[in-house]
């Protein structure tokens, strides 16, 4: 499977993400539209950009009872977007129920896949937060595990553990990994990052990007040089 970066469009308003995106005149970058550009604009924002000729992860990250979910699905599915997610923490029978609404007679459906432990998330907060005192990426492979064993695609996890998915889950199980930076950039709120460089390197098939291209004094050639570092 090739490999591909995500940008992320963690922005407010459609006038900043078409403007962003004007700025892209030789490529059409993979991106992802989140919740805040999603709860501002609504579907119309999918549908436009991904009119522009742009694959769209669409990242909202759903987590209710199954039949909520296999329903929210449906209606996402029929959007046209490539990706979309759901938190692992949700169990079995909500992954498979979001399976059941992605499907759609005559067509391909959006890839599947699930968001293990966020990537904010340490050792210290998950189990001083959550009550999960077992490791965490013998928990982020558990969660990996029962997302594969429900029929999804794969999962978000960080890089630092995505090799471990490969390792756990077969090599054509999807890795979407955040929590990159540039070497010589900040980490921002993140608490397990690394380079695009070193997820290549650890089994990363998709590397999700933010504010080191959004912030960056040329984002293009911020983009440019993420794929050139990922790629190899």
């Amino acid at each position: 499977m090739g490999k591909d970066v995500i940008i992320a469009l963690d922005l407010d308003s459609r006038s900043k993400a078409l403007n962003f995106l004007d700025g892209f005149s030789s490529e059409k970058p993979f991106v992802k539209i989140g919740m805040e550009l999603y709860f501002a604009e609504g579907p119309a924002i999918v549908r436009e950009i991904k009119s522009r000729g742009h694959k769209i992860f669409l990242d909202l990250k759903l987590h209710d009872i199954p039949n909520t979910v296999k329903r929210s699905m449906a209606r996402l599915a029929g959007l046209d977007v490539d990706m979309v997610n759901l938190h692992a923490a949700g169990g079995a029978a909500m992954m498979e129920a979001a399976l059941e609404g992605l499907a759609r007679p005559g067509s391909s459906r959006p890839l599947l896949i699930a968001v293990t432990q966020l990537t904010s998330i340490s050792q210290e907060r998950m189990e001083r937060e959550l009550l999960i005192d077992r490791p965490l990426e013998q928990v982020v492979m558990h969660y990996a595990k029962n997302a594969a064993g429900a029929g999804l695609d794969g999962v978000v996890c960080s890089p630092l553990e995505a090799g471990k998915v490969h390792e756990g889950c077969g090599g054509s199980f999807l890795t979407v990994t955040p929590g990159v930076r540039f070497a010589d950039g900040e980490m921002g709120d993140q608490a397990r990052v690394t380079t695009p460089a070193r997820a290549r390197e650890l089994g990363s098939d998709y590397i999700v990007v933010g504010r080191p291209i959004l912030q960056a004094a040329d984002p293009v050639a911020a983009y440019r040089r993420c794929v050139a570092e990922f790629t190899g």
